[in-house]
Formats: structure tokens, C-alpha cells, sequence
């Protein structure tokens, strides 16, 4: 590790080869938690490369326990994180609407880091049970059309490096890799960045495969559309810059936002929208970001298309039905 700190303070790269086999020994052991500490911080002050991304991604994924849900059209909703916005929990709730419209979502999770709450935090406290039972997650699909993945039961690698990470309390290369390594390899992605230059890298990984996607970055720093401000989209069509008003909305202080300071202030808000109670910031916020999902499935249909009809999946309550049955699968 010290030849690998060494060429990293001399502002070097590392090729696709290299970087995997790096996080094949962080996650085997071959570090002590110091190194991999000051490897982390070092990708904090730098930019990665996209042969750098490629190679930890194909690393944690090849690392990983493996789902094979072949048979169903997935997506995942999962954002990296590491904004530092601390907004409420605004992929799971869209994920759990896209499922209220009849679309099977397996969503990527984990605890926050560099947020107050993380997806995994809200779905713990609200009764879910964690699990990589593949059988159990099938059912769970087939009964609710959503299955959550906590990442940490999938991957090695997470069991060395959380408490690091936790100690850093920042954003890291690992944010980077949560939404590019989903155990069940689902077709569809809708994934939410937190700066345009990772976007862009993930563009090209993406072009890269089969996958259908949709990579999300508000222009304000957040890795979801916030409407705070103007947000990109980039698709296997391109990128699209898109304003708040063009969509029909206006543009929402990110007060508004706020996800609590608290597991249990985050819950709060999170049942509150999926029961119908959430005010109109919250609503059009969430749903938006299910629209653009599910233009994902369905790149030619309108977003006024899409955002109705993951509006009548909230208002019916066919997400909140999903929701529960989740919790209950």
C-alpha cells in the first residue's frame, strides 16, 4: 500500500487492471485500516479516472453475492450520495411508487454516511428486515414489486471499509460505486450523481454495457432532481438540460427538502408522503424523480405522461400497498 499512497501523492493514475486488483486487497484484508483510510482520503482530493471507476466497479461486483433475476425487467433508484444536502429520502420513496405502478424495482441501499439517514436507516426503523436470501427477495419481488438490497450483506468489501468510513463521516470513491454495483444487475437504472463531472463518467461506463439508464445531477450540487434549481440528464440518447419551469413547477428552497436530524424525523416524513400526507414540495419532488424513472422503461413517452401516472400510484395508495407488503413479504 505504500507504493500505491506513493504514486497517488505523485498526482498518478492507476489503469482498469490496477485499480481492481487495489480493491480486491482492501476487501480481502490485505490493508490495515490506516492505509485504506488514507487511500480513501487521497480519492477525496483527487478526480478518479474512468478506467480507475471501471476497475473498482468490476472489482466489488465480481466480489459480490450475485442475485439471478434474469426474468424480470428491474431498475434500480439508487443515488450516491455524499451531496451533503441531507434531504428527506427521496429515491426510496419514488422507488416504492415506480413499484405502486406495476414496475418491479430492486432497490441498492445503505446506511447514511455523509447524511443524516440513509435509505437502509429509514427501512430498519420502519420494520424492514434485512436479508440476501435470494428466495425470500424473489417473493418479496413477485409480492410487492420491489425488493430492497442493504449493500453491506452483498458485498465483502463494505465490511472493511464501513467503520472507515463512518470515522471519516465524507463522501468517498466507495459512494461512486454503490449505484454501478447492484447485486441483481438490474436492466434499468435511474441513478442520481452528485457532481456533472461523475455523471459524465458514468455515461461512459453505461455506454459501455446493455443497460437502459437515466443519470440524474441537479446543477446545484444535488444527486437527485431537488427542483432547487436546473438539472442534466444524461441517456443512451445524450445529455438534456431541463428547467424547473419547463416542467411545469416552480423552482423549491431547500428548506423544504430537509430529511429531519434524526432516523425517526426521517421516517416521520418518509410515511407521512407514502400515506398521502405529504405537502406539495414533497409530492412534486418525488414525483418527478419517479416520472424520470419511469421514462427510463419508456425513453419515447412524455414526463407529463409519466408523472401522471406515478401520481395516481401515490394518491390510490398502490405505492403505500407496495410499501406494506414489502414489510411484510
Amino acid at each position: 500500500m505504500k507504493k500505491i499512497l506513493a504514486h497517488l501523492f505523485e498526482y498518478k493514475s492507476f489503469s482498469r487492471e490496477q485499480a481492481y486488483e487495489i480493491l480486491t486487497h482492501i476487501a480481502t484484508g490485505k490493508y490495515d485500516s490506516h492505509q485504506i483510510a488514507a487511500f480513501m482520503t487521497a480519492y477525496g482530493m483527487r478526480s478518479i479516472r474512468v478506467e480507475e471507476l471501471a476497475g473498482f466497479r468490476d472489482a466489488m461486483y465480481d466480489l459480490c453475492l450475485k442475485l439471478d433475476f434474469s426474468g424480470y425487467d428491474l431498475i434500480d433508484l439508487c443515488g450516491t450520495g455524499g451531496d451533503g444536502k441531507n434531504t428527506f429520502n427521496i429515491s426510496t420513496l419514488s422507488s416504492f411508487i415506480v413499484a405502486g405502478t406495476g414496475h418491479k424495482v430492486a432497490k441498492h441501499g445503505n446506511i447514511g454516511v455523509s447524511s443524516g439517514c440513509g435509505s437502509s436507516n429509514v427501512m430498519e426503523y420502519l420494520g424492514y428486515q434485512f436479508t440476501n436470501d435470494e428466495g425470500k427477495i424473489r417473493q418479496q419481488l413477485d409480492e410487492a414489486n420491489i425488493c430492497f438490497l442493504h449493500a453491506p450483506l452483498f458485498h465483502p468489501a463494505m465490511k472493511t471499509v464501513a467503520p472507515i468510513r463512518r470515522a471519516l463521516g465524507v463522501k468517498t470513491f466507495f459512494n461512486m460505486l454503490g449505484p454501478l454495483t447492484n447485486p441483481a444487475n438490474p436492466k434499468f437504472q435511474a441513478v442520481g450523481v452528485f457532481s456533472l463531472e461523475l455523471a459524465r463518467l458514468y455515461g461512459y461506463l453505461y455506454q459501455q454495457t446493455d443497460k437502459e439508464y437515466s443519470i440524474i445531477h441537479s446543477l446545484d450540487g444535488y444527486d437527485e432532481i431537488a427542483m432547487t434549481g436546473d438539472f442534466k440528464v444524461i441517456t443512451p440518447t445524450g445529455e438534456q438540460y431541463y428547467t424547473i419551469p419547463q416542467l411545469g413547477f416552480e423552482k423549491v428552497p431547500a428548506a423544504r427538502l430537509s430529511g429531519g436530524d434524526t432516523v425517526e424525523e426521517a421516517a416521520t416524513i418518509f410515511k407521512n408522503i407514502l400515506m398521502g400526507d405529504g405537502d406539495e414540495v414533497q409530492n412534486n419532488v418525488v414525483l418527478t424523480n419517479a416520472a424520470f424513472a419511469l421514462r427510463t422503461f419508456h425513453p419515447t413517452r412524455s414526463f407529463a405522461d409519466c408523472y401522471y401516472e406515478v401520481e395516481e400510484s401515490l394518491v390510490s395508495k398502490r405505492a403505500l400497498d407496495s410499501f406494506k407488503k414489502l414489510i411484510h413479504a
